[in-house]
């Protein structure tokens, strides 16, 4: 290997393990599979330092798709000083009739189709930025939940029958009320 090549490992990485594919950058190369590994942070370490003296001179490039276990995987990876890629589910190509889907199958085909420049990827936020955009959405979340808690409690007086004298909706005076209300059944 000289020190322009580059080494394509493809990532299908799942909440507990993570399968992997090799893939070198030479002519008619094929993707190998590395198998699994825990995913985990000592699990990544391990296995960027066991690449990286594999392949001393090559420049490792790894990819995955984006999912359920954010981007810790990618910030790891880059903090080691390795590049690292994100996908976006939705953009990866598929061929007609190829439902077979195995992790093996998709880590290979990630390491395939990002050494033949066939993905997009997506841009990641920094950590701040990540942070604000989970607390948005938890509020986001939390105040559906109220309008729906609420709306479900309306239902529940207009389906016993149950007025309210107070007319200001939820305020002080109505959550006062809400209070002291006695339902026919316990």
């Amino acid at each position: 290997m000289n020190n322009n090549s580059i080494i394509f490992i493809g990532l299908d990485t799942h909440k507990t393990f993570t399968q992997l594919a090799v893939l070198k950058d030479e002519r008619g190369a094929k993707p190998d599979s590395l198998g699994k590994i825990n995913t985990n942070k000592a699990a990544f370490i391990k296995l960027a330092r066991q690449l990286q003296s594999q392949y001393p001179k090559a420049t490792l490039h790894f990819i995955y798709e984006a999912g359920p276990c954010g981007y810790w995987i990618y910030r790891l990876l880059t903090s080691l000083g390795h590049c690292c890629y994100i996908i976006a589910p939705s953009l990866i190509p598929k061929k007609p009739g190829d439902k077979v889907k195995t992790d093996k199958r998709d880590a290979a085909k990630l390491a395939k189709l990002f050494k033949a420049e066939e993905l997009t990827t997506i841009y990641v936020p920094e950590a701040e930025d990540e942070a604000i955009r989970d607390l948005s959405r938890a509020r986001e979340t939390a105040m559906k939940d109220l309008k729906d808690a609420k709306f479900q409690l309306k239902g529940l007086f207009l389906r016993n029958n149950i007025k309210c004298d107070v007319k200001d909706n939820w305020s002080n005076q109505h959550l006062r009320w809400l209070t002291e209300l006695v339902l026919p059944h316990p």
